[in-house]
């Protein structure tokens, strides 16, 4: 029988998640898409605090243990709303001190996590990168700003492996049991066109090969591949032929769990998905005796993994349907 698919194997980790691990993403919304499943199966993380970063130089600069406060010079003001051209539009305030206290907020929250964070996936989307002219530094964001005020450049493989190296130092001096996960984004960024999309793409690949050969700590998991090559097809994605649809975000997502979950936590995926199936279950009556049985049941199971996993949310919601 002809095959019209090309898989391909992904060896096991060595490293493997744990449902004790906590975890920290970074990078393009694809670090969001992945943060937010493993969210879901109880495990114990921190999404993309800092919103969606494309480029590897300014997910690096954030997570600089050095990077304590935002830099002063990079708040700006746009329609009457400040933001900060190193990060996200999702830290916005019609008050520059509002902003600076919210960033600086979350810069502290994330240094005091990093010391004991066991996981850091970092997700890639693209090697182009804004520098702004005046002062002259790479930012993360243009926040709609006139494009005169910003040159357009393509990082080098050398660029994201030297910027990397620096990261690497800090974070192995304040924890050196970190490992660190890095993945290119299957999204496409066609706004640059299609040829350099690829183009990008292919540094960010290069650069996440030469990383994990140079680093014991850091692996690369293949989501892009997974994405290009194993699924390869217009029916996975959404309507706008960019970003992935739920169920290649799924496939992908359980390819990720045979590479790094250990054998308890894959255990506790599947229990916890079976309770997520009946959490999920609409009832014709509500308060038939069937559907009471069922939900005593329920809570019994969560109470059985409530010493594991904070189930308080789920109880809550039980609770609130049993009669009497």
């Amino acid at each position: 029988m002809q095959n019209f698919r090309t898989t391909f194997h992904i060896p096991s980790s060595k490293y493997k998640v744990s449902l004790e691990s906590q975890l920290l993403t970074m990078g393009s919304c694809f670090a969001d898409v992945v943060g937010n499943q493993l969210r879901h199966n109880k495990l114990d993380i921190i999404v993309n605090p800092f919103g969606t970063l494309f480029n590897p130089l300014s997910i690096f600069k954030i997570l600089s243990p050095t990077y304590t406060q935002a830099d002063e010079r990079l708040y700006i003001e746009n329609q009457k709303m400040w933001l900060h051209y190193d990060f996200h539009s999702q830290f916005f305030s019609n008050s520059k001190e509002t902003l600076r206290n919210q960033i600086d907020q979350t810069l502290f929250g994330i240094k005091c996590q990093l010391p004991t964070t066991n996981y850091l996936l970092i997700t890639f989307g693209t090697a182009f990168i804004y520098r702004l002219l005046n002062p002259q530094t790479y930012i993360a964001n243009c926040h709609k700003m006139p494009n005169s005020l910003f040159e357009k450049e393509l990082l080098s493989v050398k660029d994201i492996c030297k910027g990397f190296a620096v990261l690497h130092k800090e974070l192995k001096e304040i924890n050196p049991d970190l490992t660190i996960i890095l993945t290119v984004s299957p999204v496409r960024h066609t706004k640059d066109g299609v040829p350099e999309n690829q183009v990008s793409k292919s540094i960010l690949r290069a650069a996440c090969h030469y990383l994990t050969t140079d680093y014991e700590n850091v692996e690369y998991f293949p989501s892009y591949e997974i994405m290009v090559d194993d699924l390869r097809d217009y029916r996975f994605y959404k309507s706008d032929l960019i970003h992935p649809n739920e169920v290649a975000e799924q496939y992908i997502f359980e390819k990720f769990i045979e590479t790094y979950f250990d054998e308890d936590l894959k255990d506790f995926t599947k229990e916890w998905t079976s309770i997520q199936n009946s959490l999920n279950h609409r009832p014709f009556n509500e308060k038939s005796e069937s559907h009471q049985t069922f939900l005593k049941k329920l809570l019994e199971d969560l109470m059985k993994i409530s010493g594991r996993v904070d189930v308080r949310e789920e109880v809550s919601f039980v609770r609130q349907k049993l009669v009497g």
